[in-house]
């Protein structure tokens, strides 16, 4: 349990709770809940610019990361093909990938393939079912997606200005602007409580929120005195009491919920929002086809880590299906911006190449 560990190094219930939020992010789980030290330790390994546990942001936003990947490999000749949707994988005679088809028919041939969509998108979407083992897609469905996450972007005119340590009268950022900022994280229970209201479908009425700035270090985001502002806030269900969906209304409900707790901390928040973009579990997984709204591709439980990562026997980035690989997130060692099971798989993948 995570609160023994923590309980065990520290003695102030502010740092416990915020040392707290790293175990469950984009986890449905309580700092109580068994497992949850591990999402802590998955948060804090690796390193920065030779900072064990250092997180940074990337200059130009997270795109700009993805644009540095692509560059590179163009440079060595790859061709990559944007806002093309892959229909399914293409396959042999012998059930082994011969490459993909495009939603426009386009067939782009390989003798390899390597899937970065998550696994319930890869193999029960892209590959017909009776090519694989009834076992193996019983896992994959049974994969446990439950995600708590809503992801707010904010535009704002003016630096938020906290009650705990005011702006400087020329409104530059200070220091604690440009780290990240946990609010409602006084102790561990309020994290708890906000578990328990979305177990039970209702979004927390005291949301966990993770607030940060990153125009505060670049200013290339946003124009003059405005500034961009990341929300990562949870507990919100996937489903909401009653069945119902995220509407209209419930989006903006959430939303105020969360701005409201924000203006307690830095009065004059809420005026100074010229903008905000709202993303609930349905959302994330309908625009970035994240399974449940799922960051991590699937729970970094236990139960769904190491070799049984998709699943038991598949954890070394091959598939049943020869010549297809799993590259993302739902591959060992499981998500976070760290490219450890895109770098894995393709060590695998080249060896593999080698013996065709």
């Amino acid at each position: 349990l995570l609160g023994q560990i923590l309980d065990h190094w520290f003695e102030s219930e502010p740092l416990k709770a915020t040392l707290a939020t790293d175990a469950v992010i984009g986890a449905m789980a309580s700092p109580h809940t068994p497992g949850s030290g591990y999402v802590l330790l998955h948060h804090v390994m690796g390193e920065l610019e030779g900072r064990r546990g250092a997180w940074g942001y990337v200059a130009g936003g997270m795109g700009a990361l993805s644009q540095a990947i692509a560059q590179a490999a163009t440079a060595r000749g790859a061709h990559i093909f944007a806002e093309k949707t892959v229909c399914h994988v293409l396959l042999g005679r012998d059930g082994e990938a011969q490459g993909v088809v495009l939603q426009d028919g386009t067939e782009v041939r390989s003798k390899l393939v390597l899937s970065n969509a998550s696994p319930q998108i890869t193999f029960l979407e892209l590959v017909p079912q009776d090519q694989l083992p009834k076992d193996f897609v019983q896992r994959i469905q049974q994969v446990d997606t439950c995600s708590p996450v809503t992801k707010i972007n904010v535009a704002v005119d003016r630096l938020p200005s906290f009650l705990a340590a005011p702006n400087a009268r020329d409104g530059q950022p200070l220091p604690h602007h440009q780290c990240s900022i946990h609010l409602n994280c006084e102790d561990t229970q309020l994290l708890h409580q906000a578990f328990t209201e979305a177990a039970q479908g209702h979004p927390s009425s005291r949301p966990m929120i993770e607030l940060c700035i990153p125009s505060a270090l670049d200013p290339g985001l946003a124009p003059p005195g405005c500034h961009v502002v990341s929300l990562f806030t949870q507990y919100t269900p996937s489903t909401l009491a009653g069945g119902r969906s995220w509407d209209e209304q419930a989006r903006n409900a959430y939303a105020d919920t969360v701005f409201d707790c924000i203006e307690d901390y830095a009065p004059g928040f809420k005026a100074s929002v010229i903008g905000r973009d709202i993303l609930t579990p349905p959302d994330l997984e309908r625009i970035f086809g994240l399974p449940g709204g799922n960051i991590f591709h699937g729970g970094m439980s236990l139960d769904q880590l190491y070799f049984a990562r998709p699943a038991p026997s598949y954890s070394g980035y091959r598939s049943p299906v020869p010549g297809l690989y799993l590259c993302g997130s739902g591959a060992h060692p499981g998500g976070g911006v760290m490219g450890a099971a895109g770098h894995n798989a393709a060590q695998v993948a080249i060896e593999d190449f080698r013996h065709l």
